[in-house]
């Protein structure tokens, strides 16, 4: 009888790899909202306000402080186990003034036409 129950638990895990096989094999992640990198060029530091950014982009996908000054992120991150990876963020840091400071935009996507 301790055989039968060893082959029946062989089985089950056997079944259990072929289910979730096909799930792993095309398993990919998307995080954060895309956003148009054609507007990044707009932005002018010491002028746009966060109101005109969020104009622009809309709502940020994450906020944070960076020393003590307020951080918008606009990002869509997507990531495949077997696929192409794609990302794209904005991070944008403003003065207590609500005006930018400084920006970053980094994409490992081609150019938007």
């Amino acid at each position: 009888m301790k055989i039968d129950a060893g082959k029946k638990a062989v089985k089950g895990v056997l079944i259990l790899m072929l289910l979730v096989s096909p799930l792993l094999l095309s398993s990919c992640a998307k995080v954060g909202r895309d956003f148009s990198e054609s507007k990044v060029s707009k932005i002018q530091i010491g002028k746009t306000t966060q109101k005109e950014i969020q104009k622009m982009f809309g709502p940020p996908w994450r906020v944070g402080i960076e020393d003590g000054s307020p951080t918008w992120t606009y990002g869509k991150y997507y990531y495949s186990v077997f696929g192409k990876t794609s990302t794209k963020d904005l991070v944008i840091r403003f003065n207590d003034a609500g005006v930018v400071t400084s920006y970053l935009f980094n994409t490992t996507e081609p150019e938007e036409k």
